[in-house]
């Protein structure tokens, strides 16, 4: 056994690399049963599911939603933060800055990062970087579908942890270079 295993959101990322949306009025349905396990409003794949994903990876790995009364609460690094929730809004990206993580100075391997785009916010997980420095991400509707994407560091906003204890392990700051061959440029609408 690896003496760093590995994250148990992460595994469950990983398993689903290639998984796409179905353009049109057909349904990718291993999606649409992911938002039926988060008590979604809506079943498609044509709303922006990057929440989706990284919910549905937080819930598989034992975290739980946040309630209306957890919401607004942030943690700073190094600080403790009860573990074990994600945020109640999953789907809208720019939450998962507001609610249940521990907002880190620098990313580390398997936080989620959190980005403004137009049109609302992207989430992903980061998995490791460049030889150049650039992140690689883990994420769902990267170009309709899972897999990994590369973006500058300065794309994200915040860098949330969302493990079962209140700050990342010192070696999760040290990225994997990784020689994954992506586009530069990722659709996440």
């Amino acid at each position: 056994m690896s003496a760093n295993p590995e994250l148990p959101w992460i595994a469950e990322a990983r398993r689903h690399i290639g998984l796409a949306e179905i353009a049109g009025p057909k349904h990718n349905q291993t999606i649409i049963k992911w938002l039926k396990d988060l008590k979604s409003s809506w079943l498609d794949d044509e709303t922006a599911w990057c929440g989706t994903f990284v919910a549905h990876c937080l819930q598989t790995a034992g975290f739980q939603r946040g309630s209306v009364n957890s919401r607004s609460k942030t943690y700073k690094s190094g600080t403790k933060a009860p573990p074990g929730f994600y945020p109640f809004n999953w789907y809208a990206a720019l939450e998962y800055i507001k609610e249940g993580g521990v907002k880190l100075d620098k990313p580390c391997y398997g936080c989620v990062a959190v980005k403004s785009r137009e049109g609302g916010g992207h989430v992903t997980f980061v998995v490791g970087k460049t030889p150049t420095g650039k992140l690689i991400c883990l994420g769902g509707n990267q170009s309709n579908k899972v897999c990994f994407a590369v973006y500058d560091v300065s794309a994200f906003e915040a860098f949330m942890w969302y493990g079962k204890t209140s700050k990342p392990a010192a070696h999760r700051y040290d990225l994997p270079v990784l020689k994954i061959v992506s586009v530069t440029s990722v659709s996440e609408a």
